[in-house]
């Protein structure tokens, strides 16, 4: 018996198969391919894999590319649970205007950093930053209500709109620098200096707001990239979402183990 857990963002599928929906399970395996190597899945990567007795997964890339994922699961004969994020979940308060237009993964990141912290014996506020295609930046008081979060541009979407919008810009390859003395990382300092104020402001919004100054918890694709640029303490989990995944998987199916 084992669990699937799947995190289909706008640019890649990231999958891990853990022993059991359980928070802390042993992670069996994983991996991640961009979407359009996703119809080789269950040729590929999933065709060894042990039969899941449950999955579970969160989708921001939309109804077609869902359905390419559920294909791949056919011969497996289990029918994918997608989260859709709600009101109340895992003790996390949904603080958004409407609940359910919260995206999937921002949802799901939320619940795993909550949690993460709540092992340790941490309750404090706390921001957390996914940095992937493009960005977002979520608060949550120490009681576990989600306050608000912004959404800004990745790094790639900065970089393309500045070489589509600006004659003479091309995509660099850059470093960060203090204080730039080329096009190439002036352009690549921008884009991170961009991402870490939005985080910092964050940050500073949510310690008003509470009283204390929050954890700040980084996932993400890319954000092995903005840890040495921040000002601030961050933590770096690789598997944020699939911390969520697992604590909500524990709570809703529990019948199913």
């Amino acid at each position: 018996m084992t669990f699937l857990a799947l995190d289909v963002g706008n640019t890649r599928l990231k999958w891990a198969q853990y022993a059991a929906p359980v928070a802390g399970s042993p992670l069996l395996a994983h991996g991640a391919v961009f979407l359009e190597n996703i119809d080789k899945l269950a040729d590929k990567e999933w065709c060894d894999l042990p039969v899941p007795s449950l999955i579970v997964g969160c989708i921001v890339a939309g109804d077609a590319v869902k359905r390419r994922v559920e294909e791949q699961m056919e011969f497996w004969d289990v029918v994918p649970r997608w989260v859709v994020p709600s009101a109340h979940e895992a003790g996390v308060t949904n603080g958004y205007d409407h609940p359910a237009r919260l995206g999937a993964d921002r949802w799901v990141a939320m619940i795993g950093a909550r949690h993460r912290l709540l092992a340790r014996g941490i309750k404090k506020p706390c921001v957390v930053v996914m940095v992937g295609t493009a960005v977002t930046v979520e608060a949550i008081d120490a009681s576990g209500k989600f306050l608000g979060g912004i959404i800004l541009p990745g790094h790639g979407i900065m970089l393309r709109a500045l070489e589509s919008g600006t004659a003479g810009l091309h995509v660099p390859t850059g470093e960060v620098k203090d204080f730039p003395t080329n096009t190439s990382d002036a352009l690549t300092s921008g884009g991170t200096f961009a991402i870490a104020g939005a985080v910092q402001r964050m940050v500073d919004n949510t310690a008003r707001h509470c009283g204390e100054v929050p954890e700040c918890i980084m996932t993400g694709g890319a954000g092995w990239k903005m840890v040495p640029s921040m000002s601030i303490e961050v933590e770096l989990v690789e598997g944020l979402i699939f911390d969520g995944l697992l604590e909500i998987a524990s709570r809703r199916f529990p019948v199913e183990v």
